[in-house]
């Protein structure tokens, strides 16, 4: 081969070789700009995983205050047990292991064996929150790769109070509903972690380094509730439900001024402490705030707007008249009053005092739809509160485009609407503290460690609706109400209290059920300057005369006398009250008397009286021979049964 070809070839393989050798360096300079520029955070996250021991501090969830500084939740501490798979796989004691947790926990034994296999984890948590039995028999354990660590628990001091408001955690501390889901972010606070030196197979080394970030605590809750009113609330509402029987059982205590909620009550319930977790049906149906949530028809309780936005327009004044003669004809349909007797001519005050369906059905049609529609939306139905809780309600109200003269005169009672609890005393509270809609709030002040409020809750005032002048015409009808109408069992001696009652029909599946109704009383006192409204429906009561004025108004006036007393709201006229309050009258026999004998009898000693059926007296409440005040309400039984549902508003 000639010099000159050797000479070519030689240098071609030189180019050659340091053309290899570039590339080579090319792709190793790229390389090591991928690990030590692009991954590096991954790979130096990597490697501290394997040099390194994380544990887990969780921080201290806030805790949830009544108004007064009363505790309602807290977390204390308690253990949880995690594994290291890494070391339970060095010793080979994975099986070991297995049979002995699942043992001591009740567990499934191979749920708890997928957990010490899992080698590409440094620690597996088992179980959270273990019992002190379960903590003695782990800790006799001898085994390394089965820890026992700090952690928190969720626990609440009042039991079942206010059980559907705070709300509940899951089993890693988070909100699960209630209050501690609305507000979790702000209670659970930030996790803690420390980072120990540790070996290949996650084993700390002793001596190893330790850096620790301390955990940073949630902060507190404080509530517009008032636990000692709650504790009014509960009781009264206990003994409602003890003695009336219902399905459920429901009460709100609001101030009229702020929106605060003073206290909030639903039966049955359950103790926070030890939730069925294991039924989750019977859970989900005990947690529920029906307060909130729930809607039905409000009957005659829903009046209360009705007059305020016929007197707010100028269509009525203390001086109307009406004349009821046992129904009102619309669109052609026949629509009867509550009660078979008529109430005949009547004042303004009379027809709201004896809850005339037909007075404020010819209210409703006076107003028409666009007009009672307008204080409709005003007063806050059809759309959700806003108040500060992890779940709202809009409620239901009939399309305005579809609703008929029929549908107004029903809506004008109470009908053909569904309200849930909260919207109607928030809407009757704007009836009578001047005219103002408030937002209802539950929660008046995010506060840290140290007492130092963080952010506060102000209350705030959605709408003007009516005048003052008109809010206090509305007062002065609603004491007429309890002073001498179907409201009397709310009268509370010194007090000047104001209030509606109301029985509603209940729908399932869309039909009107015969005999199964929703009785409720919402009032306020005191009546030219209200501190306290309350709301008490009962849902389903199982006794012969289900009246609000019978089943409900006297658990709201304990719930009202209690409070009012409480927060020492002076008495006022109370020896001319007690002259007025001695029970001198004794109440005839009415049974076998017509309705129509039966009132006259009794207006002659002073009594009214409430009528459920028709034809002859079957049944009286109170018995023949008992001593009652003066105004006082006799409940009567027809021998037959109402024939529509508009029979049973009272």
């Amino acid at each position: 081969m000639p010099e000159r070809i050797r000479r070519y070839s030689h240098k071609r393989r030189i180019s050659v070789f340091i053309g290899i050798f570039m590339i080579c360096f090319v792709v190793l300079i790229a390389q090591l700009f991928r690990w030590q520029i692009v991954q590096a955070e991954d790979l130096q996250r990597r490697a501290l995983g394997q040099w390194t021991s994380t544990t887990v501090v969780s921080a201290s969830r806030g805790s949830i205050y009544d108004k007064n500084g009363e505790l309602l939740a807290v977390s204390g501490l308690s253990k949880s047990l995690i594994v290291k798979p890494s070391v339970i796989s060095k010793e080979g004691t994975a099986n070991e292991v297995a049979d002995s947790l699942s043992a001591i926990l009740g567990a499934d034994r191979e749920a708890v064996y997928s957990k010490m296999v899992k080698t590409n984890y440094a620690e597996v948590t088992v179980k959270r929150h273990l019992s002190d039995e379960e903590i003695k028999a782990v800790e006799a354990l001898p085994y390394k790769g089965v820890v026992l660590i700090d952690d928190k628990k969720r626990y609440y001091p009042k039991g079942n109070t206010l059980a559907q408001v705070l709300g509940s955690t899951a089993v890693d501390g988070t909100g699960r509903d209630g209050l501690e889901l609305k507000y979790d972010k702000y209670l659970r606070g930030l996790t803690g972690k420390i980072y120990s030196s540790a070996d290949v197979w996650g084993s700390l080394i002793p001596g190893g380094e330790e850096r620790y970030i301390d955990p940073t605590n949630g902060l507190n809750l404080r509530l517009t509730v008032d636990y000692n009113i709650q504790k009014f609330a509960e009781s009264a509402m206990k003994q409602c439900f003890a003695e009336q029987q219902p399905k459920k059982a429901t009460c709100i205590v609001m101030e009229p001024d702020t929106g605060n909620i003073l206290a909030m009550v639903n039966l049955p319930d359950y103790d926070l402490n030890d939730p069925p977790n294991g039924d989750w049906e019977t859970w989900s149906q005990l947690s529920r705030n029906s307060a909130i949530l729930d809607v039905y028809e409000p009957g005659s309780t829903f009046k209360v707007i009705t007059l305020a936005a016929a007197l707010q327009e100028g269509k009525v004044t203390l001086d109307s008249t009406f004349y009821d003669p046992g129904y009102q004809l619309v669109d052609g349909q026949k629509i009867k009053c509550w009660r078979t007797v008529p109430h005949g001519s009547q004042t303004l005050t009379e027809a709201v005092q004896n809850s005339c369906n037909t007075a404020f059905m010819q209210m409703g049609l006076m107003l028409g739809t666009d007009k009672l529609y307008q204080y409709i939306r005003a007063f806050g139905f059809g759309s959700e509160t806003g108040i500060d809780f992890s779940a709202d309600q809009s409620g239901l109200v009939l399309a305005q485009k579809y609703v008929r003269n029929v549908d107004l005169a029903r809506i004008s009672f109470g009908q053909t609407i569904a309200v849930t609890p909260l919207q109607l005393i928030t809407a009757f509270c704007a009836a009578i503290n001047g005219g103002n809609l408030m937002q209802p709030r539950l929660v008046e002040a995010l506060v840290d460690d140290e007492g130092k409020t963080v952010a506060e809750n102000a209350p705030v005032v959605v709408r003007n609706v009516i005048s003052q002048q008109t809010s206090e015409t509305v007062r002065e009808i609603l004491e007429a109400v309890v002073s001498g109408g179907s409201g009397k069992n709310a009268y509370i001696p010194g007090y000047r209290v104001g209030g509606k009652t109301g029985t509603a029909q209940k729908y399932k599946d869309g039909v009107v059920v015969r005999d199964t109704h929703i009785a409720s009383f919402i009032g306020f006192a005191p009546a030219d300057d209200p501190q306290i409204a309350v709301l008490v429906i009962v849902d389903e009561p199982d006794v012969a005369i289900d009246y609000g004025s019978v089943v409900a108004a006297p658990y709201a006036k304990l719930i009202m006398e209690s409070t009012l007393k409480y927060l020492k709201v002076p008495a006022v006229n109370v020896q001319e009250d007690e002259k007025n309050l001695i029970a001198d009258i004794q109440v005839p026999n009415l049974r076998g008397m017509s309705c129509t004998e039966a009132e006259k009898k009794l207006k002659e000693l002073g009594l009214g009286m409430l009528i459920q059926g028709k034809g002859k007296i079957i049944a009286q409440i109170p018995a023949a021979g008992t001593m009652v005040y003066k105004n006082t309400q006799i409940m009567v039984t027809g021998e037959e049964a109402v024939d529509s549902y508009t029979d049973i508003m009272d």
